[in-house]
């Protein structure tokens, strides 16, 4: 989102302090309520550097709304604890030195209890600074703006605390459910990872014509700056898949001896795919125990639903197996064209897709000056873009022109693939 003073969109311009308010306490609350199941050595747990402890995400959250909004408003901002600006910068390096990435889930101290205290002082000092009655005009409109940034960070890292907790649960022989089944709301939000079957059989294309499109979000709502310019471009005639590509389909790919094959393979992900060993070489938390296939859920290990989407799936993964099929991974710019050409794509919501397009700036775009530059544009080298959101994602912060973005070879996401090709 564009963080200027001179100008806002007029959903944030109007919106009442209340509103606001609202907003912000019960993202809080979700992020709360999420967690609330977990016993405190489940959130010092760091099974990987791509992920982050529970602990340190709650955490980070916080010092976000603490260092971007607190400390704007007041230039005298006396922080709660200057610690916390090392201990849980995540990768701002105008902020300064911070706890590398890889040693977040080493810090036992804070512990889960002065994090959620962390939380509970942060927010009570947000809702008074946004209270201030001298917080008028432009400065009003800019910190409405960063409030709803802040949000829209936090429910990041909601995803986040799922897929991260699910890969660090993975590893436990006892492959343990990661919340209670007994109704509450933290089963109910975990059970969201629950595999919700497709509509059986083949899937169908839809077919869309050459010709100049625009991409890219448009004036007014919450974007993030590498949302924007809106632009043209230019697309082939192509036809979209109505659904993801089901488990089913992956373990025929599997069957097939698709992972020994390197027809299917672009030349980085075949050294990657063959140095891992072979009873690897299918989705993240799969296993097959006497010839059935079973996957680690948050709901613990269960049998894999072939109807369902399948996940956990690399880039390389996905792009392998759409040259098997005889297809290919959509362009974002297809995705997007299919999206608003089609009412909303069918069957969107179980799994981030991937893409055949590098994560890269769109024309025209520039980052934000300061800290606040560096939440996107210093990542578009080396990495893909995932389009639509999963089941995962919390509810209000999906939409069409999200470019999500990962490297190919990670699977811990809630990552799979609709199938793309060029009309016959």
């Amino acid at each position: 989102m564009k963080l200027t003073d001179a100008s806002a969109p007029a959903s944030l311009a109007s919106q009442d302090l209340a509103t606001a308010l609202a907003r912000f306490q019960a993202v809080r609350g979700h992020s709360d309520a999420l967690t609330a199941g977990l016993e405190p050595e489940d959130t010092v747990l760091q099974s990987m550097e791509l992920a982050s402890p529970t602990g340190w995400q709650l955490a980070h959250t916080t010092w976000f709304f603490e260092e971007f909004l607190l400390r704007k408003l007041d230039a005298d901002y006396t922080p709660l604890d200057p610690a916390h600006r090392f201990l849980f910068n995540s990768y701002y390096d105008a902020i300064g030195a911070r706890t590398a990435r890889n040693a977040r889930g080493l810090m036992s101290r804070p512990t889960l209890r002065e994090i959620r205290d962390y939380r509970a002082a942060i927010d009570e000092r947000v809702v008074a600074a946004l209270s201030e009655p001298a917080l008028t005009g432009a400065a009003r409109v800019h910190a409405l703006q960063i409030l709803e940034l802040g949000c829209h960070h936090e429910q990041q890292h909601q995803e986040l605390i799922v897929t991260d907790l699910k890969h660090a649960f993975s590893f436990n022989p006892l492959q343990p459910p990661m919340a209670p089944s007994d109704g509450s709301e933290t089963g109910a939000l975990f059970g969201l990872d629950d595999p919700r079957p497709l509509a059986k059989g083949a899937a169908t294309f839809a077919r869309f014509d050459e010709g100049p499109r625009q991409i890219g979000h448009a004036e007014g709502g919450f974007h993030y700056d590498n949302e924007t310019p809106r632009h043209t471009v230019h697309v082939q005639a192509f036809e979209l898949a109505e659904r993801p590509v089901t488990a089913r389909e992956f373990i025929a790919f599997i069957e097939d001896g698709g992972y020994a094959d390197h027809r299917y393979w672009l030349s980085a992900a075949w050294e990657r795919i063959s140095a891992r060993a072979p009873e690897q070489h299918m989705p993240l938390y799969w296993r097959q125990i006497e010839g059935v296939w079973t996957e680690y859920t948050t709901r613990g290990r269960a049998s894999v639903e072939l109807d369902a989407p399948v996940r956990h799936i690399s880039y390389d993964e996905a792009d392998a197996f759409a040259r098997w099929s005889g297809a290919r991974l959509p362009t974002e710019a297809e995705w997007e064209v299919a999206h608003a050409e089609s009412g909303g794509l069918a069957e969107t919501g179980h799994v981030w897709e991937w893409t055949s397009s590098a994560y890269s700036a769109y024309p025209g775009y520039r980052p934000e000056p300061g800290a606040l530059g560096e939440y996107n544009g210093k990542f578009m080298c080396g990495q893909f873009v995932l389009r639509g959101s999963s089941c995962a994602t919390p509810p209000g912060h999906a939409r069409a022109t999200y470019r999500n973005f990962f490297p190919p070879e990670p699977q811990w996401q809630f990552s799979g693939l609709r199938l793309a090709r060029d009309p016959q």
